[in-house]
């Protein structure tokens, strides 16, 4: 069993910031990629961000000089910091974990619950 727990979502103002978090944890043998995704109403799911245990990011275009991924591998916990907010970000965020489980040593993906994030005046 592996539980990714989110949390940091919330409203806030066009222009400021938010930081969400996500904390792995279960039956992990080890974590390769872990990462963003969002989904806005009527829309379909895509990535925001994502960071390999060895430091590789990327980022959606939209995303690029506003938000930054960061990861301590040593917690499983993955963070993104968003700042410049606008309207648009507007979404469920959700964590998302590529990894393999023990005692079977099988990889797969795994996501958290989601968190809210509304950004509005």
């Amino acid at each position: 069993q592996v539980q990714l727990v989110e949390s940091g979502g919330g409203l806030v103002q066009p222009g400021g910031s938010l930081r969400l978090s996500c904390a792995a944890s279960g039956s992990i043998f080890s974590i390769y990629r872990m990462g963003w995704y969002r989904q806005a109403p009527g829309k379909q799911r895509e990535l925001v961000a994502a960071i390999t245990t060895g430091g590789s990011t990327n980022y959606a275009d939209s995303v690029k000089g506003r938000f930054t991924i960061s990861r301590d591998n040593a917690k499983n916990t993955v963070y993104l910091q968003m700042n410049s907010l606008k309207p648009e970000d507007t979404a469920v965020y959700y964590c998302n974990a590529d990894l393999w489980t023990v005692p079977t040593m099988t990889r797969d993906d795994y996501w958290g619950q989601g968190t809210q994030v509304t950004v509005s005046s």
